[in-house]
């Protein structure tokens, strides 16, 4: 008999476009050899060309679904990526306060990259409040980090700065993405016994129109990796290769900006499995 996979439980909305949000949590946590379950925490009208209308599920129906899932398979990790409302934000804490599941992998989403608000100042409080203390690890960009500290973060020295504050709100190990910058460079802050540790992790800068969903591929790889049992600055190393890969395979999709291609180890396993053509006599 196989092997049972861990599970990764993805909590976040619904991109129909399937560039970021649960299903292309879904296509991460499979490509990395695990199994997904979700919970969809808002429906939005979307495209490769921005949001258009966003619909938050009642907090209600989410409570049932987290119960549900949690008394039915053993949850080897959580990713949490749009929440969209205070209410759920609330929920989705007493969830995992009650459950005490491991390896919880915050992504604070409070806009699109489009522009559009994917969290009401509620929930945005909230979140810092409740759901950053409970994280294993927060992994926001540099814009939610400057958003949730009030800090600026545009290079690697405010970005230590800015974890450090991160720190102080009860985060006990953070990862702060700079995909935006100039150079890719990512800041992994984690507490020990030593004190605070900070470790950047630098790589070149991909010229793509297709990073949409980055940061929900860049999270959701890290819950898969530290479900299989790897440590933190491993888990982020290697998700930042994931996505890096993801980008560089990625196919020209939409009139906008295009999704990564999550699952673009099956398309190079194919080219290794298939058979080479009959010779033409």
């Amino acid at each position: 008999m196989a092997l049972t996979p861990p599970v990764v439980l993805t909590i976040a909305g619904f991109d129909p476009g399937s560039g970021a949000g649960v299903t292309a949590d879904i296509k991460t946590i499979a490509a990395h050899g695990c199994y997904g379950v979700a919970c969809i925490t808002a429906l939005t009208v979307q495209s490769t060309a921005g949001v258009r209308r966003v619909e938050t599920v009642d907090s209600g129906l989410v409570a049932e679904t987290l119960a549900e899932l949690a008394a039915d398979v053993e949850i080897a990790a959580v990713h949490i990526g749009m929440l969209g409302s205070g209410k759920i934000v609330r929920t989705v804490a007493d969830f995992l306060a009650e459950h005490k599941l491991p390896n919880i992998v915050l992504d604070p989403i409070l806009k699109s990259s489009s522009g559009a608000d994917l969290l009401d100042a509620a929930g945005a409080r909230w979140l810092a409040e409740k759901l950053i203390p409970l994280a294993t690890v927060v992994t926001p960009n540099i814009d939610e980090a400057s958003a949730l500290t009030g800090l600026p973060v545009t290079d690697p020295e405010e970005m230590r700065v800015a974890a450090r504050k991160l720190h102080e709100m009860g985060a006990s190990a953070v990862v702060i993405t700079g995909g935006h910058l100039e150079k890719a460079i990512d800041l992994l802050s984690f507490t020990s016994k030593r004190g605070i540790e900070q470790e950047l992790f630098k790589s070149a800068r991909l010229r793509s129109n297709s990073t949409h969903g980055t940061g929900c591929a860049f999270a959701t790889s890290v819950a898969c990796h530290l479900a299989m049992g790897r440590g933190l600055p491993e888990a982020v190393l290697l998700a930042k290769a994931y996505v890096a890969a993801a980008i560089s395979n990625a196919h020209p999709l939409g009139h906008g900006t295009g999704p990564v291609h999550h699952l673009y180890r099956m398309q190079q396993q194919r080219r290794i499995m298939a058979p080479d053509p009959e010779p033409v006599h």
